[in-house]
């Protein structure tokens, strides 16, 4: 399987402290470069995140984002512990009946530490579902880029069948291109009147074919098909790979072009490099 580098997931989590999303998105990148936004209260999560998604990730620009919504109404429950708020007044009531002056303000009770409390949220329990949703969006945003990737594949699949008719084409028309080239140095010699002697027209024509063979270039091409394709068919971080190989392609092609004297071979010689390019573009994106 082979994975682009351009993907978007997102995933949002509920609870009775409120709602976060995540979102991942990433971009073409040479390497593998990461950004997290996160709340403040959320900056501890970024070590383990950026570990989860160098373990999950090899090449890309990945962004990732988490909002979060707290529960306001939750937020604002309060809890009274009516074992002390009892104490403190059975306390206070003594100290009148003792000879106290005053009253008691019941807000007096309230006030003192440890009689009312506002919940506090469960951190490690928060942190672990907000650590599982993002896993989660992970899952989504890996399976966007295999998808995309699935789309690359057969599209660069289709361009190396492409460069395949192009290399047999040229290998089927070298023969009548050897002897449209001998007839037409025979016709120059004949126009011009010049009269050589067998051998000699033999050793221009060896030089001709030599000056004008490509039979090692359409091997090239042949060999760095089948590699392309090895390459596929092994998936994984194989961008790189096949980045390198663009060039290789490019190389032979540029190669026959220069050598082609033929209206037929140039024509494939450009349509090999239309179709070069082609997959060129299709590979930046992927990992």
């Amino acid at each position: 399987m082979i994975c682009s580098m351009t993907a978007y997931a997102r995933h949002e989590i509920k609870g009775d402290w409120g709602s976060a999303v995540w979102e991942l998105r990433s971009v073409n990148q040479r390497y593998l470069e990461t950004f997290f936004r996160l709340p403040e209260q959320f900056r501890g999560l970024e070590t383990g995140l950026r570990d989860r998604l160098r373990k999950r990730l090899a090449r890309g620009k990945v962004e990732c984002n988490l909002r979060f919504n707290a529960n306001e109404g939750a937020s604002t429950e309060l809890v009274i512990n009516e074992d002390l708020a009892k104490a403190v007044i059975r306390s206070a009531e003594w100290v009148q009946s003792s000879g106290g002056n005053g009253s008691m303000n019941p807000i007096d009770v309230l006030r003192w530490p440890g009689v009312i409390n506002a919940p506090e949220l469960d951190m490690d329990s928060l942190q672990s579902e907000l650590m599982a949703g993002f896993d989660t969006a992970m899952d989504d945003f890996i399976s966007a880029r295999a998808a995309e990737g699935a789309n690359m594949r057969k599209l660069i699949e289709d361009r190396l069948d492409g460069i395949h008719k192009q290399v047999v084409f040229v290998r089927g028309h070298m023969p009548t291109v050897l002897e449209w080239q001998r007839e037409r140095l025979l016709t120059k010699f004949k126009e011009a009147s010049i009269e050589l002697d067998p051998q000699r027209i033999e050793q221009e024509m060896v030089m001709l074919a030599q000056k004008s063979d490509v039979a090692e270039e359409l091997d090239r091409l042949d060999s760095h098909i089948k590699e392309a394709r090895i390459a596929l068919n092994k998936g994984g971080a194989c961008g790189r790979r096949l980045d390198f190989m663009m060039q290789e392609f490019n190389r032979e092609a540029n190669t026959l072009g220069s050598k082609s004297i033929n209206a037929d071979i140039t024509a494939a010689g450009v349509e090999l490099k239309v179709l070069i390019e082609q997959m060129r573009e299709q590979i930046q994106n992927i990992e």
